[in-house]
Formats: structure tokens, sequence, C-alpha cells
């Protein structure tokens, strides 16, 4: 079974894709030529292990890093299957021109002159941004993606989380060969912002809240639920565990406007109902973001 991706040449959904790829990997290359390399920071990955190699050995970042890339795309290809296509070998390649182009020209001096901690704040916020944006158009920029997504096959953890994981054994490294504790304490900071924006870019941030309401005027709610707020929900008929009486429980999903307007009604009419209140990270359907939509972006 293939995996690849494939959109029509030339088609919108091509341009889109090839465009997120092409603006995630200068992004991405901006947040480590202009904030993190120049601090010796070691976000995890193969630019974490090609920063230190850069310090030590002298060798171009992107370059060292490209070598690294192209033997793990290819593990990549033998344990996820044809997975890794032409967006992907694009995806590696360019953030690596993009890093030694960028280094070339703007050198090895930091953006924030003598600011290491706003520097590694930023440049995670870059690089979650850029890793998001790569991710969207079903790519990766190789390296420790890869092993993410390896690991992911047989977790089902988030992304998010795995590139976490994967990348603080890389602190290490750095903290081996630089000697200096500060160093894994800025690019433990790096890794969990990065983490937390590529979360955001492919989850994106929702105001939206899940309800589960047991009231004992199930019909006054859905009148104003649906009436005066405007919005769906479902009945779920349950049974308290400690009297065994018949429950109807509400289920609905709300933005944080609407939720004060709810809960200010249900204290009129029946403050005595129990409410579960569960921030929403995504919210697909009618009346919210329809699947289709999600998946022509």
């Amino acid at each position: 079974m293939s995996f690849i991706v494939k959109e029509k040449l030339f088609s919108k959904k091509w341009f889109i894709a090839y465009s997120l790829i092409i603006i995630g990997s200068f992004i991405l290359a901006s947040g480590f030529v202009f904030f993190i390399t120049p601090y010796k920071i070691v976000p995890g990955g193969v630019y974490g292990i090609s920063i230190v190699l850069h310090y030590l050995l002298g060798t171009p970042v992107g370059l060292m890093a490209l070598c690294f890339d192209i033997p793990l795309t290819l593990i990549g290809i033998k344990i996820l299957g044809p997975r890794f296509g032409i967006k992907t070998v694009i995806g590696f390649v360019l953030t690596a021109v993009f890093v030694d182009g960028l280094a070339y020209f703007w050198g090895e001096n930091p953006l924030v002159e003598d600011d290491a901690l706003l520097s590694s704040i930023f440049g995670g916020v870059l690089m979650g941004l850029g890793l998001g944006l790569i991710f969207k158009a079903k790519a990766t920029s190789g390296g420790s993606d890869v092993v993410a997504m390896i690991i992911g096959k047989y977790t089902k953890l988030p992304l998010g989380q795995l590139l976490i994981a994967v990348d603080s054994v890389i602190v290490i490294f750095g903290l081996i060969a630089f000697q200096d504790w500060k160093i894994p304490l800025y690019s433990l900071l790096v890794i969990f912002i990065t983490g937390r924006v590529i979360d955001v870019v492919l989850q994106g941030i929702s105001y939206d809240k899940s309800l589960f309401i047991v009231s004992e005027k199930p019909q006054e709610l859905r009148d104003k639920i649906i009436n005066d707020l405007n919005r769906g929900g479902t009945f779920i008929q349950g049974k308290g565990m400690y009297n065994g009486n018949e429950r109807t429980i509400i289920y609905t999903v709300v933005n944080r406007r609407e939720l004060a307007i709810l809960q200010e009604f249900i204290n009129r009419v029946d403050p005595r109902a129990f409410m579960t209140v569960i921030n929403a990270n995504e919210i697909i359907g009618n009346g919210f973001k329809s699947l289709n939509d999600k998946f022509s972006e």
C-alpha cells in the first residue's frame, strides 16, 4: 500500500503543498541561523548533532545534516513503506540549502546579542512553525522527524511529544561535547517549545469547549442551546451510580462566550446541575470545520 500523498501536477493542492514546504523550510532554517546555532544550542535531531560537529570540526551545519538525512530517509522507507516521497526529499534538501545559505550571508552572529534565553524561545517558535508547515504538506524535514514517525507507528503517540522524547537524547551529546550545563537547559526549552508549536500548527488554536451536563431540566437546557445559542447537541441516556435513577446527559460544544451564557442560564433554572467543561483541541463537523475543509487546506 502506498502512503505517499500525491497531488496532481500544478493543481491548487500541489501549489499549496509545495508552498508550505518552501516557506516552512525557510522559517525552520531561519530559526537555526538567527537564534539556535550562534549559541551552540543543541535542539535534538540531525541538526543538533550537526551544530555540535560544526563547532568541533568546522563542518557546514546544513551539509552535515543532509548527510544524516539521506540514510535516515532510506531507513524510514524500509520500515514505514513508501511514505517519504519527493516532498520529503525537497523538504530536507531545502532546509539544508537555506541553513547554509543564510549562514553564508548572515554569518554566525545571533540576531539577539547576549540573550540566549530569548533566542531559545524565538528559535523554538520558528522551528515549530517551520516544521508544522512542512508537516501540513504531508512531508517531513527528515532526521528525527523520521525517527519520531517510526516510533509513532508502534506507539500512536502525538508527533510533537515524540519529537520531544527523541530529541532530548541528542541533548546529552551536546552536554558531553561542550561541557556546559546551560546548553542542555536551553536546548530542552527549545525542544519543548518546538513540540508545542508543531501541535498548534497542526491542530490549530481552538477556544471551543466540550460540555457534559447532567440536569433535572434537560428540555429547558435543550431549548436554550438550540434556540438561543444556535448550537446542536446530543441526549445521552444514563443511570446515576448512587441511587440508580435514570438521567439524561447533554453533550454539546460551545465557544467561551456561549459557555458563560449557558452557565448563567443553568444557574438560574437548575443550580444543582452537574457540568464538565473540557477544552476541545479540534472540532470537526456540522457548525464547525468540516472534514472536507480540513483536508482541502
